[in-house]
């Protein structure tokens, strides 16, 4: 296929397997790479066993549904057991183990859940509902909140009262911030998102060579982008030269995409946000401005007093917390392939496809 075979040829994969090898120093190199859709097709196209044993990839919090707190699953649950109230949401989060249920229980309880592929299709099911309220269940990162931004624009134009959104969106930025604060991690390079480095560019990360020393590289998501992102990581730690290298320069821009901030901002202020395995994370976040505040499901149906705390809490043993901060792999979690799996997920990590318990059951 066009444009993708390129990025697959085994003769250019060999030949960079070859360079890793020869730029590899001695001592173990810990690289993480931020991004879920790089976790996968890390394993999916078998790269460990291109590199040398020494490097160590650490997978990171960048799956939105997995870091998406305990809190928020509760209360997406709880606005899901109102009557008169219709739940849309990306088909990721209808496994996510709340507390005492999740999405895809009250659904098969009669509870009008419903998967989307845009959030655009919110706004013709609220044209559709008037007598009922459309709760959209806002989960992404700075890739998905330029569309919600939209779509919370285009409600107020359409005057849709009975459309409203539950915010989750995070910031991958403060995200890596916090991360470089833990010095058990001992990290020495960041294989950053290219979804998300499409949107605030590669500037975002000046901050992470300059204050903390430490290499990043945006990268694409094909076999070749993601070993020569790791090359390129490598030269700097071989030179002792932290800075931000673009390996996705045919998508991704120094400043992104300057029309999709704006609208973000128009519609999202920052904000500190609860991140699943890292707490609460300073301006991590993203709320709905006070003129928009008609359609904040927080704002427009506090339903605080309807999340409750189960004795029985189960999910408590699961350590996704733990994998999410590259702390810990999988298989090092006590519940792994045993009562957890795609099948019955204990913890959001094996719930959606780009969660690193998923991708390491599924391919190893």
């Amino acid at each position: 296929m066009k444009y993708v075979d390129e990025f697959r040829n085994q003769k250019l994969i060999k030949a960079l397997s070859r360079k890793i090898h020869q730029i590899t120093p001695e001592n173990p190199v810990h690289i993480m790479e931020v991004c879920g859709t790089h976790t996968r097709n890390f394993f999916r196209f078998g790269l460990r066993k291109l590199l040398p044993s020494h490097i160590k990839l650490l997978s990171g919090p960048g799956c939105p549904v997995c870091v998406s707190d305990n809190d928020y699953i509760d209360r997406a649950l709880a606005y899901a057991s109102l009557s008169n109230v219709i739940i849309a949401t990306f088909g990721d989060m209808l496994n996510v183990p709340g507390r005492e249920s999740s999405l895809a229980e009250q659904r098969g309880q009669g509870h009008d859940i419903r998967i989307l592929y845009s959030p655009w299709d919110t706004l013709k099911i609220a044209r559709d509902n008037p007598k009922k309220t459309v709760i959209f269940l806002a989960v992404g990162f700075e890739t998905t909140a330029p569309t919600i931004a939209l779509t919370i624009l285009k409600a107020k134009e359409q005057k849709l009262n009975n459309l409203l959104f539950l915010s989750s969106l995070k910031l991958i930025p403060p995200a890596m911030k916090s991360l470089l604060k833990d010095r058990r991690l001992k990290l020495q390079g960041f294989l950053c998102p290219g979804h998300v480095s499409t949107i605030i560019g590669s500037s975002a990360y000046e901050f992470i060579p300059q204050k903390y020393r430490i290499g990043c590289c945006i990268t694409g998501f094909e076999p070749l982008d993601i070993l020569e992102g790791i090359y390129f990581l490598l030269k700097q730690v071989k030179n002792k030269k932290a800075r931000v290298d673009n390996q996705y320069s045919r998508v991704v821009k120094n400043e992104g995409n300057w029309r999709a901030k704006r609208i973000i901002n128009k519609v999202f202020g920052i904000a500190d946000a609860r991140w699943r395995g890292l707490g609460v994370i300073p301006k991590s976040g993203l709320k709905i401005r006070k003129e928009f505040a008609a359609f904040d499901a927080q704002i427009q149906i506090p339903i605080r007093c309807a999340i409750r705390k189960s004795r029985n809490y189960a999910i408590r043993l699961c350590k996704c917390g733990d994998v999410l901060k590259g702390l810990i792999q999988p298989r090092q979690c006590p519940m792994f392939a045993k009562n957890c799996n795609p099948e019955n997920p204990q913890g959001p990590c094996m719930v959606t496809s780009e969660g690193t318990c998923n991708v390491y059951y599924q391919y190893q």
